[in-house]
């Protein structure tokens, strides 16, 4: 009988590897693409390769344990804490965002809701969501000692505290009901321009630290900095400066610095860009425990971290893969240590959810916690020397955003001056580019388009109040591109249409082709496909030639000449190449929004 080794050694078949000779195997495979050469120092390898993040956070192809960030996974600041009776974690809290301003139908949405997975309720109120004086209707039903309810009232915040404070006496519930009033003066600022004082928080605060044990009066909602376009450290370093300003008001309002910190709650944004998201909340911890610090908190002092699934990712053509979207973005939440977290439904672009895509929202945690059994680690991402360096990096970013503001007076000061909407702009100008170019691609919107979707239909959801700093959606550009390209269909019965012509066989041209069908469907144009002498009896004004370099060499002149005596307004050629009578190419990496602009212009689609 073999007696198996005390350490099994799963590399010991393997010859030892150091990281030059990665870098050496790498060298020669960037050589056959002419990105490097035999003459490539190999410290220079990596950086071929290396990125940054829009906030300049390297991302690297390789991590060892040379990159490896001091500190343990699961120790201070660690997320989320574990339950009193030492049975593990206590997971996250699944909480459904309400906007309906139907009060009947919000509180039916709610108990299902409830009934069936979520654990809290995130409720819009005022001008975005249900009237102030129906939130008793909306919580009709609604155990307020068991099921947290976070307010969203926006300028009316004060009127539904006190509406929420009457419903708490009614039900016996002050010295339970969890939740948050959802104040948030600075926030406001943000959204709306119009100036907020901090007067209506601290009173807030105050009175829930009297009154209301388990209830918090502040939510520093960031996520009006990354639906402006923002990175993740302008959202960070916002949110920080948001938290200090707060701290300050509430100690100069009588609170201890222990109750001050016990008023606030985070809410932040998480994308589909996982490790990213997930470096962000576990960077969030590090700030907070930071300034915590400073402050002289008592040590167990820990951010309360509310995620919510981005909205400026959401697309409102093939919504569908909304699903994905949101999907991997829960799963950073959740992974990235989220206290709480809200799934945007799939449709959420379209108008007000249904029941079934609030479903699918719910089940998504669900999901993540019961089966994939994610919340039973405390740090799943900690230890990982990618994870952990990107962490650190954004931390750093976020502080330099953060002293920023605060170098500009506080973020009162930094929003009027204008400071945070250029930082924004900037930001949201790189991203922006990146999906016009589609070196950030969407799916089904600007790779992958489906011209014969029909979209669900639902009730047009309530304006939120905006006036302050832009609100913008990634797949903006190339959605209006497929507006104005539907509505010429609607007004003249067809769709804008771009001819391929196509040299060679099937097997030449068919790569290209597919590229330039799938670059002008992102638009709303449609194609269709043939030899050049065809062309006049599409009915097309706009030609692309598609085929092989070699071909492009033998043919494409007189190709070109053909598309233009019959007619063709414009030529484009898919691929390399410079020819008498093509006008522009198109490629990968080219700026589509511009082509698809140029060409429905080209086509007389009207903007």
């Amino acid at each position: 009988m073999t007696v198996p080794p005390d350490e099994l050694d799963l590399a010991a078949a393997f010859p030892p590897v150091d990281r030059d000779r990665w870098r050496d195997l790498v060298r020669g495979v960037l050589r056959k693409s002419g990105a490097a050469t035999d003459d490539t120092p190999l410290a220079d390898v990596e950086g071929l390769l290396t990125r940054d993040s829009y906030d300049g956070v390297p991302l690297a192809p390789l991590y060892t344990a040379e990159d490896a960030v001091p500190g343990r996974p699961g120790l201070a600041p660690a997320p989320r804490p574990v339950r009193p009776d030492g049975e593990g974690l206590a997971g996250w809290d699944v909480r459904q965002h309400h906007a309906d301003p139907d009060p009947a139908a919000t509180r039916d949405a709610i108990l299902a809701d409830l009934e069936n997975g979520a654990t809290s309720v995130w409720l819009a109120l005022g001008a975005g969501g249900v009237p102030v004086a129906s939130l008793a209707d909306a919580l009709r039903g609604v155990y307020l000692d068991l099921a947290p309810v976070v307010l969203d009232a926006g300028a009316e915040t004060a009127a539904a505290a006190e509406a929420f404070f009457e419903l708490l006496a009614a039900r016996g519930a002050a010295a339970s009901a969890a939740g948050n009033l959802g104040a948030d003066p600075l926030g406001r600022t943000a959204r709306t321009g119009a100036a907020a004082p901090l007067a209506e928080a601290t009173d807030l605060a105050v009175r829930c630290a009297r009154g209301f044990p388990a209830l918090r009066a502040i939510t520093v909602d960031a996520t009006v900095y990354h639906d402006a376009g923002g990175s993740d450290a302008d959202e960070l370093g916002a949110a920080l400066a948001a938290v200090v300003a707060y701290l300050r008001a509430l100690t100069d309002a009588g609170l201890t610095v222990d109750e001050a910190f016990g008023q606030i709650d985070l809410r932040l944004a998480v994308n589909a860009d996982q490790f990213l998201s997930i470096a962000k909340l576990r960077a969030a911890r590090r700030l907070w425990a930071r300034v915590a610090e400073v402050c002289g908190a008592a040590e167990d002092t820990a951010a309360r971290l509310h995620a919510v699934t981005s909205a400026a990712m959401m697309t409102r053509r093939d919504p569908w893969v909304n699903m994905l979207r949101t999907t991997v973005a829960a799963f950073a939440a959740g992974a990235g240590g989220a206290d709480a977290v809200t799934v945007r439904p799939f449709d959420a672009r379209i108008g007000l959810p249904d029941a079934f895509s609030r479903r699918i929202a719910r089940n998504t945690q669900t999901l993540l916690l019961e089966e994939a059994n994610l919340a039973r680690v405390m740090d799943p991402a900690g230890g990982s020397w990618y994870v952990e360096a990107v962490t650190d990096g954004l931390a750093h970013a976020a502080w330099d955003r953060f002293t920023e503001i605060e170098r500009a007076g506080g973020l009162a000061a930094a929003l009027e001056s204008g400071l945070v909407a250029e930082r924004i702009a900037a930001t949201w100008e790189r991203r922006r580019a990146d999906i016009a170019h589609r070196r950030a691609p969407l799916t089904g919107v600007s790779e992958f388009p489906n011209l014969a979707e029909t979209l669900p239909e639902r009730p047009p959801a309530p304006l939120v109040p905006g006036g302050g700093l832009p609100t913008v959606r990634y797949a903006q550009d190339f959605e209006d591109l497929r507006d104005r390209a539907d509505a010429h269909a609607a007004a003249t019965g067809a769709r804008p249409r771009v001819y391929l012509a196509v040299l060679g066989p099937v097997a030449v041209h068919t790569a290209r082709a597919s590229f330039a069908a799938n670059l002008f469907q992102a638009g709303g144009i449609e194609t269709v496909s043939g030899p050049p002498e065809e062309f006049a009896a599409s009915g097309a004004p706009v030609a692309c030639l598609c085929s092989s370099d070699r071909l492009y060499a033998e043919q494409a002149e007189d190709a070109a000449r053909i598309l233009k005596e019959a007619g063709a307004r414009r030529v484009w050629l898919a691929g390399k190449g410079s020819f008498p009578g093509v006008d522009d190419r198109i490629f990968a990496g080219c700026d589509a929004v511009a082509v698809l602009t140029t060409t429905l212009g080209d086509l007389g689609v009207n903007r």
